[in-house]
């Protein structure tokens, strides 16, 4: 596409051509701004590279204004929202890659924060209602908290993930190390993932602490039901953030920690007490791992049998509605076949 005939067409056009063409030249600077307006129109998140005065002006209408170091001009550099030093054009790729994977980590870490939270306080109401009282106290709370928000969720966060492999195929980016990242495309639906980890996180967790709750209350006193519901609330949280992070060293370690953390504290005489719980013999620890990985693997085994059972069903609806429509279209009396609408 030349920039004369994007200057010719009108701005509904305009922004048609945008979308279908790749690659833009023999442009003025007055063409790159009618094109970078065209491409937000679009409803892109435009970043505008440049390192002449001819730039300036495109750079600055740009979301995402980059300047080169170097240039003859710094009027590129004096528009740009950020500024490349080493004159190397690849660094903007890394960056779009490291970009996207820190809004992974960021979706990663609030649903952790947000969904172990929420299934917190729904073991707390499910064991309020059937035993008449909370199943955890205070410091009991308090140390859900330390165990499962604090050093875990900053993994989660601030962690790095093992580099992929490089891409062998032949493309702009073969052998790049992050060209997954790359390849799956720009980040959307950042609210409506959130909600579905944070409502299967929650759930989750609430069933693995009130099943192992309950069995301990089945078999044992209120103490023993107690630390198991603790045990198990711990632990099922835990193993969610460590498999959503497992690629990541720092999270699989801090996760580990937490988790030694917790058997110390249960199974040490005086710590235990502190906390309202008692030592919990093997047959005790077996059932609040049974009940953790049962609900780690409904984390992750439930929404995936979910949304194949949706997809199959909207496939087999999608179907029963064009056989609906081809039923329902009126046949011509003199040939027989289907009227087109």
């Amino acid at each position: 596409m030349t920039g004369a005939r994007l200057a010719r067409a009108s701005d509904a056009e305009r922004t048609r051509l945008v979308q279908e063409s790749a690659v833009f030249a023999r442009l003025t600077p007055e063409h790159k701004v009618l094109l970078v307006s065209a491409l937000r129109r679009t409803g892109a998140t435009l970043a505008m590279t440049g390192d002449g005065v001819n730039d300036a002006a495109a750079i600055r209408l740009a979301d995402v204004g980059v300047g080169v170091a170097g240039a003859e001009s710094p009027a590129a550099r004096s528009a740009a929202d950020l500024v490349i030093t080493d004159l190397d054009l690849t660094r903007l790729v890394d960056a779009v890659a490291e970009g996207r994977a820190l809004w992974a980590r960021v979706r990663d870490a609030v649903a952790i924060l947000v969904g172990g939270n929420a299934g917190e306080v729904a073991f707390t109401v499910l064991g309020t209602a059937l035993g008449g009282r909370a199943p955890l106290g205070t410091r009991q709370l308090l140390l859900v908290n330390l165990l499962t928000d604090m050093f875990p969720a900053l993994a989660v966060a601030v962690g790095r993930r093992h580099a992929a492999a490089p891409t062998t195929d032949d493309g702009p980016l073969a052998g790049h190390p992050l060209a997954p990242v790359l390849l799956a495309g720009p980040y959307r639906g950042f609210p409506e993932a959130v909600r579905r980890l944070v409502a299967v996180r929650g759930v989750a967790t609430a069933a693995g602490a009130t099943g192992a709750w309950a069995t301990g209350r089945a078999t044992g006193l209120r103490r023993r039901a107690s630390t198991m519901g603790l045990a198990a609330l711990i632990t099922t949280q835990l193993g969610q953030t460590a498999w959503a992070g497992r690629r990541s060293p720092l999270v699989l370690v801090t996760a580990a920690g937490s988790l030694a953390a917790l058997a110390a504290v249960v199974q040490t005489p005086g710590l235990s007490r502190f906390f309202g719980c008692t030592p919990l013999d093997p047959l005790a620890w077996v059932v609040v791992l049974g009940w953790a990985a049962a609900g780690t693997a409904g984390a992750e085994v439930v929404p995936a049998l979910w949304r194949r059972w949706a997809g199959q069903d909207a496939t087999r609806s999608g179907a029963r509605d064009r056989d609906d429509r081809v039923t329902a279209q009126p046949t011509s009396a003199a040939t027989g076949n289907i009227s087109t609408p």
